[in-house]
């Protein structure tokens, strides 16, 4: 079934929104984020400062702008999950996914990129801030998906456990990019170091949150 499509009023917004993700993302890259201000945003896309606030409610939201669909990722890989599949490989089957279409959401983001971020502690901030948001998010579908008591610590380990190797991937896909692999070594070289990642998990939790 396909999806409705936009209103004009919605498509117009999704325009603006786009483009002022990307002068500011221009700007970033010319200049350094964290010396990037909200003004010179405005300037670039040609709007009010007032509208880049309203699409945004903080700058570093502009340079994130997946950080949506990333601290929901994990949660959504398990909440839709087939039925007879435990988390873990529902999360392992996602990420090979991810892996192979060079998702920005795993950690693809360019070199250019990376290094506006890697430069930043800012930004640096923020990225720690949605992994540990991500893995709440985790946490909570775990609960949801067992039927845990509020008080059963049992979802919030999985997904420490689970978020903290989405974690250490992602650090890996950008430790690569910055050492200036392209990415077919980089898929190729996640793809071996997450088999061993996701192994290592297996003994623990092979059988949780199996659908």
């Amino acid at each position: 079934m396909s999806a409705e499509p936009l209103s004009l009023r919605e498509a117009k917004k999704q325009e603006t929104r786009q483009l002022i993700s990307d002068r500011a993302t221009r700007l970033f890259l010319q200049k350094g984020f964290d010396e990037t201000t909200i003004a010179e945003i405005a300037t670039a896309a040609r709007v009010a400062k007032k509208t880049v606030t309203n699409y945004f409610a903080r700058k570093e939201d502009i340079a994130l702008d997946h950080h949506e669909a990333f601290t929901a990722s994990l949660a959504h890989t398990v909440e839709t999950r087939a039925a007879g599949e435990s988390a873990l490989a529902a999360l392992r089957g996602a990420f090979s996914s991810a892996v192979q279409e060079h998702d920005a959401v795993a950690g693809f983001a360019g070199p250019d990129f990376s290094r506006m971020i890697a430069g930043s502690p800012t930004l640096t901030t923020r990225l720690r801030d949605l992994h540990d948001q991500r893995e709440r998010a985790l946490a909570d579908a775990l609960a949801a998906a067992t039927g845990a008591a509020p008080e059963d610590i049992a979802p919030r380990a999985a997904a420490a456990q689970l978020a903290a190797a989405h974690r250490l991937l992602f650090s890996r896909i950008q430790e690569l990019t910055l050492a200036g692999h392209d990415n077919d070594h980089i898929t190729a070289t996640l793809t071996a170091e997450a088999a061993q990642v996701f192994d290592q998990l297996e003994p623990a939790l092979g059988d949780y949150a199996v659908r």
